[in-house]
């Protein structure tokens, strides 16, 4: 195989020398922009905000985030439990591309997990038997074996490794074996965890994740469970384009700058009280025909305070420069708002406040340093949600303060 492609999320354009069904297969999968140049075989091809790794026709094509890899892994784990989550129970090797990181970290968290032995719980099984087990399922039988007593309709409980945890730890096994750029040592590993777990059922592809809680019962599997779930969370695809399949595994930054922005103000609303709504439902005209959904509202007495629209970069669309501003004009204008908040990745954007011509309406756009340390980054977001309620007062006043805590 070729030596990879290596590309950086957000860089600028890069001269690259392809095939031209190799750049079709790309452009198709909309993995990153490709566009001819004068010169025969050359393409210019940009990154967008998806990272992870594409392999077309033997070529594999990796994009590394812009930031490092312990601090993505950090912001993908706080969104999904921030209760929970703890930085330091997974490290990934920053050297290394993501998805040889995740296979090479998961690999060791899952045989830890599994030193023990596999876990074990109670499944509420249904089944069709000649003999009694557990209890009849009366209505069935009656409704299935009218006058009949045998087959009988029961359901039962089983002491089984057949439960949500290990389903979830073979979920993540079988997408690593299906990633590119996951070496043969870590394949290895992935088949011995496979091995372990040929008892548990494997859930289908597409469809519903197996939950889990946390609890005393499965603390050494925690570590494992939290980044089976990062794992998870990439989208892996292949599909054909002309003669050549495209197969990937890729996660999306602005999704989980969106996803961790959205839920860390969540959590740092909660000594306000009030209520707080990740993707706020509600409409922008009176017949409710268009609708509109905010990334986060924050509700005081049942009336809407606080609304904040969470934007990795800003959205420049052709002939629509200024989409955010727009945007977010519009819900402060369905919500009755003075104030709304824009909230951008430290590096793409520059915090600043807009005053919107006879509307009333300030927009201020705030940046989030995701360099800075995990405690550091949540104290911001802290410092953000203070500043923001203090402006629901303030109206056309400024609230420079709230600019310079999320920008820290």
């Amino acid at each position: 195989m070729a030596n990879p492609l290596i590309l950086r999320e957000g860089d600028p354009p890069r001269l690259v020398e392809l095939r031209r069904p190799v750049a079709d297969a790309l452009a198709a999968a909309g993995v990153v922009q490709v566009a001819l140049t004068d010169r025969p075989g050359r393409w210019e091809v940009t990154p967008g905000t998806q990272i992870g790794v594409v392999s077309v026709a033997g070529l594999q094509v990796v994009i590394e985030p812009k930031i490092d890899i312990n601090r993505l892994v950090f912001l993908m784990g706080y969104a999904r439990r921030p209760d929970f989550w703890r930085e330091d129970r997974v490290r990934l090797d920053a050297d290394a591309d993501l998805p040889e990181a995740l296979a090479d970290a998961f690999v060791r968290l899952a045989k830890r997990a599994l030193e023990q032995g596999l876990l074990k719980g109670y499944l509420t099984i249904d089944d069709t038997l000649v003999v009694v087990r557990g209890r009849v399922r009366e209505a069935d039988q009656l409704r299935r074996r009218w006058g009949r007593s045998i087959p009988l309709e029961v359901r039962y409980d089983e002491f089984t490794v057949d439960i949500a945890e290990n389903q979830l730890l073979l979920a993540a096994v079988e997408q690593l074996l299906r990633t590119p750029r996951v070496g043969v040592r870590h394949r290895a590993g992935l088949q011995r965890l496979r091995l372990q777990l040929a008892d548990v059922t494997a859930p289908p592809r597409g469809g519903v994740r197996p939950s889990w809680t946390p609890s005393r019962l499965n603390a050494r599997y925690v570590p494992a469970l939290e980044l089976a779930e990062l794992v998870l969370a990439g989208r892996s695809f292949e599909q054909r384009v002309g003669d050549l399949v495209v197969s990937g595994y890729l996660f999306n930054m602005a999704t989980i700058f969106e996803g961790f922005v959205t839920v860390a103000l969540r959590e740092a609303f909660r000594p306000f009280g009030g209520r707080s709504r990740l993707q706020y439902r509600t409409h922008l005209d009176e017949a409710e025909t268009v609708p509109v959904r905010p990334d986060f509202v924050w509700s005081d007495a049942g009336l809407p305070q606080v609304v904040v629209d969470a934007k990795y970069k800003a959205e420049k669309p052709s002939g629509f420069p200024q989409a955010d501003l727009y945007q977010l004009l519009a819900y402060c204008t369905v919500l009755g708002l003075p104030v709304g908040h824009l909230v951008y990745a430290k590096g793409f954007e520059d915090a600043r406040e807009h005053v919107v011509q006879n509307a009333g309406v300030r927009i201020v756009a705030h940046t989030l340093d995701l360099e800075a340390e995990p405690q550091a980054l949540i104290g911001a977001v802290r410092d953000l949600a203070a500043a923001m309620v203090g402006a629901r007062s303030d109206g056309l006043q400024g609230v420079g303060g709230s600019r310079t805590a999320a920008s820290r």
